[in-house]
């Protein structure tokens, strides 16, 4: 049996990322995720289908075992329980976090992890509104609504918001946009122009398809209050 190394942590975790997000996984995908060549994917695959952590479905594709997905699994609670301390005990600005927690997440010990979890509290999410799996049990990874699909005159209540790009969450969490704040969606510019959303502070913002496709959440009954009655503006107040 193939004993799980770091680098293989690496892998399963962009895996189960990928697949958690209904993306196809692939061994270009995976080369493109890690930053690293095709032929090196192609290798650490072999390694990883003779520890019967992934399968192939197809010639191409490429999806976790149950005990592929459980290493998966294991390392992916380090780095979220590793994000929230980061925030919570040592301010780390949420755009940070999954940066440090990537050099961290390999050398937590299971008792250091438990310490961290019960220090603060046993969270349930991240400061990203990631879920974190629990130690034992059953995990749902559901990213519920995309921004980018609410319709005009909805109310929206974000639940999860995407780190994959950092310079995009700090922009959004500067306008905002963070796990449990409540947006009114105005209006949809025509010919895939931007969303105007207008955020807690009550101030009005257009979000592009890039920015509006990293946040996650509920699409809430019920047209928006504030936008009852109100032609859409255009710019920010």
């Amino acid at each position: 049996m193939v004993a799980i190394s770091p680098a293989i942590e690496d892998y399963l975790k962009v895996i189960y990322g990928l697949s958690s997000r209904g993306e196809t996984v692939t061994t270009g995908v995976l080369a493109q995720e890690l930053g690293v060549s095709s032929p090196s994917v192609s290798a650490m695959m072999k390694r990883l289908e003779q520890g019967r952590l992934v399968v192939r479905p197809d010639s191409r594709q490429l999806q976790l075992t149950e005990r592929g997905e459980n290493a998966a699994l294991r390392v992916v609670r380090r780095h979220r329980l590793l994000e929230t301390y980061l925030a919570t005990a040592l301010g780390v600005p949420w755009d940070e976090v999954h940066a440090e927690a990537e050099l961290l997440e390999h050398a937590l010990s299971d008792r250091l992890e438990e310490r961290i979890d019960a220090a603060l509290g046993h969270p349930a999410r991240d400061p990203h509104g990631d879920p974190i799996p629990p130690r034992h049990g059953r995990h749902d990874e559901a990213w519920g609504d995309p921004l980018d699909a609410a319709p005009a005159g909805c109310r929206f209540r974000v639940e999860r918001v995407s780190d994959r790009d950092s310079a995009a969450l700090r922009y959004l969490g500067e306008l905002g946009i963070r796990p449990g704040a409540v947006l009114q969606v105005e209006e949809q510019a025509p010919f895939g122009g931007p969303r105007w959303v207008r955020v807690p502070s009550g101030d009005r913002h257009a979000l592009g398809g890039p920015l509006t496709r990293l946040v996650h959440g509920r699409i809430l009954p019920g047209a928006a209050e504030a936008v009852a009655g109100q032609a859409p503006r255009r710019g920010t107040e």
